[in-house]
């Protein structure tokens, strides 16, 4: 199977194309200019992962919620599994930029921290 993506890891933008075999594997990686769009195409497509940002609701804060992201990029297959739990959790104030408020979600090892105060 050939898949085709454009690489993000850096402002080029390499058009690149993935051949995979039918256990998803990769076989070949065209297109790239450099090593980490090499890289990137192997990761995206045996384990892609993202960055989650979004917002926590705090009671007694200066405002309703924090902004919050992961530590780590999260699997891309527990993106929404992971935003019903921020979702449904509520912290008190106050809260630091940095403070862990949720401990490894979903099971994934990956803390959910506050990137700012309130």
């Amino acid at each position: 199977m050939i898949k085709e993506m454009v690489c993000v890891s850096c402002p080029i933008g390499c058009m690149l194309t993935v051949e995979l075999n039918d256990q998803n594997e990769v076989l070949s990686v065209k297109g790239n200019t450099c090593k980490r769009g090499e890289q990137y195409a192997i990761d995206e497509c045996t384990n892609p992962v993202r960055m989650l940002t979004s917002t926590v609701k705090v009671n007694g804060g200066k405002l309703p919620v924090v902004p919050v992201k992961t530590a780590k990029p999260i699997p891309k297959g527990k993106m929404f599994d992971c935003m019903q739990v921020i979702n449904s959790t509520v912290v008190d104030a106050p809260v630091k930029m940095g403070d862990v408020l949720i401990q490894d979600i979903c099971g994934t090892g990956i803390d959910i921290i506050a990137t700012n105060e309130n």
